[in-house]
């Protein structure tokens, strides 16, 4: 037989066999086995970030000992958050759980308010927890319990949000990787629209800015539907280092409202907080906003006004009025770190009065972009040094946009410019313009 014959006869076969295939549907491909119990719904996550900032101008409070005059800082972040989550059915109820570990890196030559070039990978969430399900008959999942290290956060942030430091030797000052309370016990019961909950919380601090704070309280919060709620919160704190923290109890009343149903585009919110331990503290902080965003229009403009008080020290008397800012977080652009110069590096949500123009538009699914403008003001100048005599602090313009890649990346920038005002001219002897830009990149799966 010659080699001819045996090439056909091959490619005869060989067709034949695609041919027989291409009759059969293809089978799927056989889940891969995890080794793990079959009984159990098991999820992985994997979340991460690298960014890059730089000012053109240092911390207006960070003045350095440079002769040259070059006052400038750069440095990068970076993270990592693998995560494994797990439910299992209880009847009609539900057991969960999950675990988790952040590494996080500040590197790149960073100021020293940010925390010199640090690294750390340590324990993130660790918790365990039960829900209902329907087995009450009045709102899925209307009893939840969880216990270990999670998170929790209240209303859209300016008192309580973020369970873990940042920066210092941990690392990513600015990433914001670590949320979840050191122990945390929660109690929640959801009968329909109303949230009621009772909690217990020990913060997880960087080991060198240890404060032993922890809280207990309770929330309730009514939900007419999904635009408008309004919610009150009791919280009782103690310190094992802040005198003005240690027994403290906060008081906190807060609406957030789209009141017309003829105008859905508008909405407005109010939010108050009272810090009362008797002779060593008393203070007050407040909020309120507007916002009205054109739906029908190309791009969705939004905008909002938003004027924040939170109260400052008197010299003049014997009590503390300084309002302690507690953990606020992020809960979008402008809250409650405000500003991306002053309320991120400078400024805390103390002695402070804001008011904070902002514009927001939506190009397309994938794209949001706007500006905010602030101009900020102490409440106390006396209480920013001895030689300040002026409220005026600074004013601040923030430049940000938040593209969607795809389903897996967003990749952040924002540019800023901040002006100082006489009070920092009077306090710390700095006159100059401040600039600052982030590129920021997040990966989640």
């Amino acid at each position: 037989m010659t080699h001819r014959t045996i090439l056909g006869l091959g490619l005869a076969l060989l067709v034949g066999a695609g041919a027989s295939q291409a009759q059969e549907p293809e089978k799927p491909p056989e889940a891969r086995p995890t080794g793990l119990p079959g009984k159990v719904q098991w999820k992985f996550n994997l979340d991460a970030g690298i960014g890059g900032f730089g000012f053109s101008n240092s911390l207006y409070t960070n003045a350095r000992p440079d002769p040259s005059g070059d006052l400038g800082d750069s440095w990068a972040e970076s993270y990592a958050k693998p995560a494994l989550s797990a439910s299992y059915g209880l009847g009609k109820g539900e057991l969960y759980g999950a675990v988790s570990a952040v590494g996080e890196r500040t590197f790149g030559g960073p100021p020293t308010l940010v925390g010199d070039e640090a690294s750390s990978f340590q324990p993130e969430d660790l918790y365990i927890g039960w829900r209902s399900g329907t087995a009450l008959g009045v709102g899925e999942n209307a009893l939840d319990f969880t216990v270990g290290r999670t998170r929790y956060r209240l209303g859209q942030g300016m008192l309580l949000w973020d369970g873990g430091g940042e920066g210092g030797s941990r690392g990513g000052f600015w990433s914001g990787a670590r949320q979840a309370w050191a122990f945390a016990g929660i109690a929640r019961f959801k009968p329909k629209r109303h949230t009621f909950e009772a909690f217990y919380l020990d913060r997880n601090e960087v080991p060198e800015s240890e404060t032993g704070t922890r809280l207990w309280g309770g929330n309730y919060q009514f939900a007419f539907n999904d635009a408008n709620t309004v919610g009150a919160t009791y919280m009782n704190f103690q310190s094992d280092s802040l005198p003005g923290r240690d027994g403290m109890s906060v008081y906190n009343l807060r609406a957030y409202l789209s009141p017309f149903k003829s105008v859905p585009g508008f909405s407005v919110g109010a939010e108050f907080a009272k810090e009362d331990n008797g002779d060593l503290l008393s203070s007050t902080a407040w909020m309120a906003q507007a916002a009205y965003q054109l739906n029908g229009v190309t791009w969705k403009p939004k905008l909002s006004y938003r004027y924040a008080f939170f109260e400052g020290d008197d010299p003049a008397t014997a009590t503390n009025e300084s309002f302690d800012m507690l953990m606020p977080g992020f809960y979008d652009w402008g809250t409650w770190w405000q500003g991306e110069i002053a309320g991120e590096y400078f400024l805390s949500n103390s002695n402070l009065i804001s008011h904070q123009i902002r514009l927001h538009l939506t190009p397309s699914e994938s794209l949001g972009t706007g500006l905010i403008g602030y101009v900020f003001q102490a409440d106390q100048p006396a209480a920013l040094g001895p030689t300040v005599t002026s409220k005026n602090i600074a004013t601040e313009l923030d430049g940000y946009a938040d593209w969607k890649v795809n389903g897996n990346f967003i990749v952040s920038l924002v540019a800023a410019y901040g002006h100082p005002k006489e009070a920092i001219a009077q306090g710390f002897g700095r006159t100059d313009d401040f600039t600052y830009g982030m590129v920021y990149v997040t990966y989640s799966y």
